[in-house]
């Protein structure tokens, strides 16, 4: 018994260690198909992510959609506003005035510009300093934008008894460096007004022979053509007043 106890011995100890080793040849198996690519998996995977994509591609084909309507929509509206505004028939005349260095200018020396006309005088208050005040910085706000023309801002009196070119020199200087400002004789003065439908009274004098002259506050716009296309009241901000005049100049080019 002694002597076959040896090999006994050592055969029952290869048994007894067979086991894990077989078990441990298993786990890694298992582990490394874990591991590895499932084909079932794989196949779920690449389902989500198509889905995902069509998802993706037919709400952007949505949104882009529902803003390409939006857009014609906006640029509808603007062109019947414009063309309401068209059979308004202001600023269909001319005018034949003297700008603020001397020089005789009419109606025809802005045809080609973009133009913002305000009517006031320079001894108002405060109401036309401020409207002037916005009307130059949406000029400078579009002057921003190289891929836009230039506007030209001017300024008329309602005001030409007080108002010659002198004071006119004197009072542009405040504002926009391309504000030109115009004035002439009470009639000129009067027939340009008129073609704006622009009121404009004098007050009372006070003891100093100074007096206020109550008028009408709008901003006008003039397209190239010299045609008025829209208007803007003290309620519209030089911010407002830009993006219009932007939204104006982008319609125009594509008619």
């Amino acid at each position: 018994q002694a002597v076959h106890s040896g090999p006994i011995t050592e055969l029952h100890r290869r048994k007894q260690l067979a086991p894990p080793i077989r078990m441990t040849q298993m786990l890694c198996q298992s582990r490394s198909q874990s591991q590895g690519s499932d084909p079932l998996n794989s196949g779920v995977t690449v389902k989500l992510r198509t889905r995902l994509l069509v998802s993706l591609l037919f709400g952007g084909g949505l949104l882009g959609a529902w803003a390409y309507v939006y857009w014609e929509k906006q640029q509808r509206r603007w062109q019947q506003r414009t063309e309401q505004l068209r059979k308004v028939a202001l600023g269909q005349g001319t005018f034949s005035l003297v700008d603020h260095t001397g020089r005789r200018r009419t109606k025809q020396d802005f045809l080609g510009s973009w133009v913002l006309l305000y009517f006031g005088f320079t001894h108002c208050p405060d109401i036309c300093p401020d409207e002037l005040d916005k009307l130059s910085a949406a000029v400078a706000v579009l002057d921003q934008d190289a891929s836009l023309p230039p506007v030209q801002p001017l300024f008329i009196t309602v005001d030409p008894e007080r108002d010659g070119v002198p004071a006119l020199a004197r009072y542009v200087k405040d504002f926009h460096p391309r504000l030109i400002g115009l004035t002439g004789t009470p009639e000129e003065v009067k027939h340009a007004g008129r073609d704006y439908r622009v009121y404009a009274s004098p007050g009372p004098k006070d003891q100093d022979g100074d007096y206020i002259v109550d008028h009408s506050i709008l901003i006008y716009l003039l397209s190239p053509d010299g045609l008025f296309l829209d208007y803007y009241n003290r309620m519209k901000s030089s911010e407002q007043i830009a993006d219009s005049v932007r939204n104006h100049m982008r319609s125009y080019q594509r008619l």
